[in-house]
C-alpha cells in the first residue's frame, strides 16, 4: 500500500475529515471578513453613517467584483494543485504552485492600476450619493494599494488548503485581523483619520498576511515548496488554471455584478438605507462565510479523491457535505433572525438605520436555505474539473434573472422588499438548475469514473 501522508484526504472517515478541514476554513473566513467588518463597525460608531456608507455601499460591490474574480482563479489553482497532490505528481504540483503565485502578482497589479484610474468614474456610474462620494473615493484608492498582497495571500492560502492544510491560513488571519482592529482604533479613534485610517489599517494587515503565507510556503519541505527563482508561467499549468479558474471567477463575478446593480437600486433609497444594507451585509457574512467554507472544503476533498481515482469517496463526501451545510444553515438562520435587533446595535446608534436593517434581515435570512444546493454542487463540479457549466448556470440563474428583475420590476416598485426579492427568486431557480445538472453529470460520467477507480486500484497493488 502507498503510505498516506499528512494532508491527504483519500482515506479516513469522510464526514470527520470534512469537519476537521471545514472549521479552520470557516474561522479563517471569519477573521478575513473581520477586516471590512471592523472597518464598518469603527467608522459607523466613531465617524458616522456617511463614513459607514463609504466603507460599504458602492465600494463593497466594486472591490467584491475584482476580488471574487481572482478568488475564482485561486480556486482553479486549488483544484489543479489538489488533483496533482492527490495523485502524488510532485513535479506537476510544484509547477502549478509557482505558476499560480506568479499569476496572483500579475493580475493583482493590473487590477490595482486599472481600477485606480477609473475609480471616480465607477463610483459615479453606480450613483453613489454626493455626500458619500469623497470618502468612498479615498477608501477605494487606499484599498487598491493592498490588492497585490491580498491576492498573493488568497492564492497562497488556496495552495495550502488544496494540500489539506487549512490551519496555517487560519493562524495568519487571526494575527492580521487583530493587527487590523488595533490599527483601526489607532488611526480612527486616536488620530481621527476617518475612512483613510481604516483603509490604511486594512492595507498594512494585507501586506502582513501575504508575507506570512509566502514565508510558510518557502519553508515547506513538501512538493509545494516555494522557490522564488522558479516563479514564472509554466504553460500547461497556466492553461489548466485559467480553464478552471476563469469560469469560476466569472461565476463569482456574476453574483457581485448583479449585486452591484442591486446596490445601484439601494443607493436611490438614501443614505439611511445604504447604511442599513451595509450593516446587514456584514451580518449576513456569517452565513456566506459558512457556506463558502463548505464550498472550499468539498472542492478540495473532491479534487484530491478524484485525482486519486476514488469515486465512491467523491459521491459520499458530496452527500455528507449537503447534509452538514443544510443543518448549519438552519441553525445560523434561526440565530440571526431572533438576535437581529441586538446585532444591529453593534454597527449603529441611528434608530432609523436599525429599523431598516431589521426589515432587510427578517425578509432574507429565512430564505438562505434555498441557496445551499448551489454551494455544494458548484464546488463539487469544480473539484471534478467542470467549471464551464456552473458558470453558464450561474449566468442564467443569478445574473440574467436578477438583472432582469432589477431592470424591469424594480424601477416601477422602488421599495426595499421589491429589490430584495431578487435574491430568493434567483437562489431557488439556480439551486434547481444545479441539482438537475449535477445528477445528469454524475450519471453521464459514471462509466468513466469507474475506470479511473479501477486504474488507481491497479497502481495501489503494484506499489
Amino acid at each position: 500500500m502507498l503510505k498516506e501522508e499528512a494532508g491527504y484526504m483519500t482515506t479516513g472517515v469522510i464526514w470527520k475529515q470534512l469537519l476537521i478541514f471545514f472549521f479552520p476554513i470557516l474561522f479563517g473566513t471569519f477573521f478575513q471578513q473581520m477586516y471590512n467588518t471592523a472597518d464598518a463597525l469603527i467608522v459607523g460608531r466613531f465617524v458616522g453613517k456617511v463614513a459607514l456608507s463609504a466603507v460599504g455601499g458602492s465600494n463593497g460591490s466594486i472591490t467584491d467584483i475584482f476580488v471574487c474574480f481572482f478568488n475564482g482563479l485561486s480556486s482553479g489553482a486549488g483544484v489543479i494543485v489538489a488533483q496533482f497532490y492527490g495523485s502524488k505528481k510532485d513535479n506537476m504540483t510544484s509547477k502549478a504552485v509557482h505558476t499560480a503565485l506568479t499569476l496572483s502578482v500579475v493580475v493583482g497589479l493590473s487590477v490595482s492600476i486599472i481600477v485606480m484610474i477609473l475609480a471616480r468614474t465607477i463610483l459615479i456610474i453606480m450613483d453613489t450619493p454626493q455626500e458619500v462620494l469623497p470618502d468612498s473615493l479615498i477608501y477605494l484608492k487606499i484599498y487598491l494599494c493592498g490588492m497585490v498582497p491580498n491576492m498573493v495571500y488568497n492564492m497562497g492560502s488556496a495552495i495550502l488548503r488544496s494540500t489539506g492544510d487549512s490551519k496555517r491560513p487560519l493562524y495568519f488571519l487571526i494575527i492580521t485581523c487583530f493587527v487590523n482592529i488595533g490599527l483601526d482604533i489607532l488611526f480612527v479613534v486616536i488620530f481621527n483619520l476617518g475612512v483613510a485610517g481604516v483603509g490604511t489599517a486594512t492595507v498594512i494587515s494585507q501586506f502582513l498576511s501575504a508575507f506570512m503565507v509566502i514565508i510558510c510556503l518557502m519553508r515547506s519541505k513538501s512538493c509545494y515548496k516555494l522557490v522564488l527563482r522558479q516563479l514564472g508561467f509554466y504553460v500547461p499549468a497556466l492553461k489548466t488554471i485559467l480553464y478552471l479558474g476563469i469560469p469560476a471567477g466569472l461565476q463569482s463575478c456574476m453574483y457581485t455584478f448583479s449585486n452591484a446593480l442591486l446596490q445601484f437600486s439601494i443607493n436611490q433609497l438614501g443614505t439611511d438605507t445604504i447604511a442599513a444594507y451595509t450593516a446587514f451585509n456584514k451580518i449576513a457574512n456569517i452565513f456566506w462565510m459558512m457556506s463558502g467554507a463548505y464550498g472550499i472544503a468539498i472542492t478540495t476533498f473532491v479534487g484530491q479523491n478524484y485525482g486519486a481515482g476514488k469515486f465512491s469517496r467523491v459521491k459520499k463526501s458530496i452527500q455528507d457535505c449537503f447534509i452538514m451545510i443544510t443543518c448549519s444553515t438552519i441553525v445560523v438562520s434561526a440565530a440571526l433572525y431572533f438576535l437581529s435587533p441586538d446585532i444591529f446595535c453593534i454597527f449603529t446608534k441611528d434608530s432609523n438605520v436599525m429599523a431598516i436593517g431589521n426589515t432587510i434581515l427578517k425578509f432574507l435570512v429565512p430564505l438562505f436555505i434555498t441557496y445551499v444546493a448551489v454551494e455544494v454542487f458548484a464546488g463539487s463540479l469544480r473539484g471534478l474539473g467542470d467549471s464551464v457549466m456552473p458558470l453558464i448556470i450561474t449566468v442564467c440563474g443569478v445574473c440574467l434573472l436578477r438583472v432582469g428583475w432589477l431592470l424591469t420590476v424594480v424601477p416601477s416598485h422602488l421599495e426595499i422588499h421589491w429589490i430584495l426579492a431578487s435574491f430568493p427568486i434567483t437562489w431557488v431557480v439556480t439551486s434547481i438548475a444545479f441539482t438537475i445538472y449535477y445528477f445528469v453529470y454524475m450519471k453521464r460520467n459514471k462509466k468513466y469514473f469507474r475506470t479511473l477507480s479501477s486504474e488507481y486500484g491497479e497502481v495501489i497493488k503494484q506499489n
